[in-house]
């Protein structure tokens, strides 16, 4: 896939500071069309979103879709549970894995292909404390050793 094609509206950098990424999966979302407007408008938070698997069917719960201001009264509830569409043998995978390895569902993006809304949604395991103060350390070693050598003539 072209990265051209891709418009991202939003991304969640929480989750990669929270969670170990251990696969990711794209999946289309059931909106509204007052949704999509306000997508297109930018007008979204992923923070403290997850997906679940429910019946057989993925949904995407805590996803705040602000109103659309034009809406009036097509507009729905913000913080409704929204539909993934993907195909179930994928579903029945991903409900197998949080199960029974204890992990869980993160949207980690949402972005437009080809005029259709995606979402990632990626299968993590939760980070500990001293898991987020070792990257942060790597993080900041990462960052001096590049000032330090930019510094440098060779």
């Amino acid at each position: 896939m072209a990265k051209e094609d891709i418009k991202i509206i939003a991304e969640n950098r929480k989750a990669r500071h929270d969670y170990f990424i251990e696969e990711a999966y794209e999946a289309g979302i059931a909106l509204t069309g007052t949704e999509v407007k306000s997508l297109r408008a930018g007008k979204v938070n992923l923070k403290d979103s997850y997906a679940q698997v429910i019946n057989g069917e993925m949904f995407i719960e805590q996803m705040h879709i602000s109103p659309y201001e034009q809406g009036n009264r097509f507009n729905v509830d913000p913080l409704r549970r929204r539909k993934l569409l993907m195909h179930k043998r994928e579903i029945m995978k991903l409900y197998g894995q949080v199960k029974q390895e204890g992990l869980t569902l993160i949207p980690l993006k949402l972005y437009f292909t080809k005029g259709k809304v995606k979402v990632e949604i990626a299968v993590c395991k939760g980070k500990k404390l001293y898991d987020k103060r070792d990257a942060e350390a790597a993080k900041d070693a990462k960052r001096e050793m590049a000032r330090v050598f930019r510094g440098k003539e060779y």
